[in-house]
């Protein structure tokens, strides 16, 4: 066997940059929001599934748990524009640290209102100003992560940023779930400990060292609001992969309708729904890793395709699966597929939009898949409710009528969009200039 030169030796060949999996944690400022924004994310996803599981147990209705979609839709669609143009014009780091203080009020109202039983309208208005806040921190988050790393090195931050969201994504709904099962099914403790994590995140995001410097601030007008819009419709390959993930997040989102499948399909407690919320992102968590140990994809492209048709493909299997542990797979595999989706359409967003325009362009992006998420979460537990009462009041027949149609509407737009935009079947290396 032959011997192998110390890695501090000068002489010895070091990989190049962009293959070497582990290079951009060297930078100490990405280290740090990289922590805070998996602290961040540990307690949006705790919330996210107490706030599901705490309104539809309060109502049993599916029209509550659509409503949760909404309700967080209405602030993205008013906000997106302003929230693009503060991105852009002013101190990305500082907007990131009040937006999520913002946050972190919300919660502690809701936790209040958990705690003290008070009517549920008051936890739509929480749920208003929440997302009113995300609005905004959504914009500035994904442009100010451009600044912490080299272009080079920038598909394996996404890749990374992407891994610390899917594991907070296993590890938020597990924990929120433990919390609720063993505290009498009360979720104010949940919402109490997100509040405390937005605070954490905070911290950790001020102690970052580069600070977005603006150039020459614009004035708030119509035509610099619509800056973002007027680059992503006026380049195909960013408007067709938009595209392609707001329709297929659109109709082929099932999460919405877990509780639902929990209580009426599976028929387990929140224990086991914090559980089966885990398996998507520990199907994106594990893909996130193999992309993060190959060079960047090829063609992809193509790789994007097939990506969100096998997300279709899982999204079907999990809406006629009856059994926890199949279903729990079609949604690993639903996680893993749409992990593909997810870093190369953020790749490529941030890569080809100048960074003047970036705030912008990533409220505009935020627009179309924010919109598909909570329109999605609407529309499934619309179609739900719809189909459940056409077929004798029965809310596991409209869930499963919901989630089937979904992920065959999202097979269908993947064949629309790969007709429509060629570019991006014939789209090669994802770190290509």
């Amino acid at each position: 066997m032959e011997a192998i030169e110390p890695l501090d030796t000068p002489d010895a060949p070091q990989p190049p940059p962009g293959n070497d999996a582990y290079a951009v944690f060297r930078d100490r400022d990405f280290r740090l929001y990289l922590v805070g924004r998996f602290v961040a994310s540990f307690g949006q996803l705790m919330f996210a599934m107490a706030v599901g599981w705490e309104l539809y147990d309060r109502t049993g209705s599916a029209m509550a748990l659509a409503m949760i979609g909404l309700t967080l839709v209405v602030p993205m669609a008013l906000f997106t524009l302003p929230a693009g143009h503060v991105a852009d014009n002013y101190n990305r780091k500082h907007v990131i640290v009040v937006t999520t203080i913002l946050m972190a009020c919300a919660n502690v109202g809701l936790a209040c209102i958990s705690g003290l039983r008070a009517p549920v309208e008051w936890t739509y208005l929480c749920l208003f100003i929440a997302g009113s806040a995300r609005t905004f921190l959504w914009a500035a988050t994904a442009s100010f992560l451009p600044q912490l790393v080299e272009r080079k090195l920038f598909s394996r931050a996404v890749t990374w940023n992407s891994s610390a969201f899917q594991l907070s994504s296993i590890l938020g709904p597990a924990a929120a779930g433990f919390i609720i099962e063993h505290d009498g099914h009360r979720a104010w403790p949940v919402y109490a400990l997100n509040a405390l994590a937005a605070i954490v995140c905070c911290t950790l995001v001020s102690l970052i060292k580069k600070e977005h410097v603006v150039k020459a601030r614009e004035k708030m007008s119509l035509r610099n609001l619509l800056t973002g819009f007027r680059f992503v419709f006026s380049t195909r390959i960013i408007i067709g992969i938009i595209s392609l993930d707001m329709f297929a997040v659109l109709l082929g989102g099932a999460t919405a309708l877990l509780p639902v499948y929990a209580k009426e399909i599976l028929h387990v407690g929140p224990a086991w729904l914090g559980c089966l919320q885990t398996a998507l992102p520990l199907g994106a968590i594990v893909c996130s890793f193999v992309l993060a140990h190959r060079p960047p994809l090829q063609k992809a492209g193509r790789a994007l395709l097939w990506a969100v048709a096998g997300f279709g493909v899982a999204t079907i299997g999990f809406g006629f699966s009856q059994w926890f542990w199949l279903s729990f797979l079609m949604l690993f595999l639903a996680g893993a597929t749409d992990n593909v989706s997810v870093v190369v359409r953020h790749t490529l967003v941030q890569l080809l939009t100048p960074d003047e325009k970036r705030g912008r362009v990533s409220a505009v992006n935020n627009l179309f898949i924010g919109t598909s998420n909570e329109l999605g979460e609407f529309e499934s537990g619309a179609v739900a409710h719809l189909f459940g009462r056409a077929m004798g009041n029965t809310a596991a027949m409209g869930a499963v009528v919901s989630v089937v149609s979904g992920g065959v509407g999202t097979i269908l737009v993947v064949l629309m969009i790969a007709w429509l935009w060629p570019e991006i079947r014939k789209y090669g290396r994802l770190d290509a200039h």
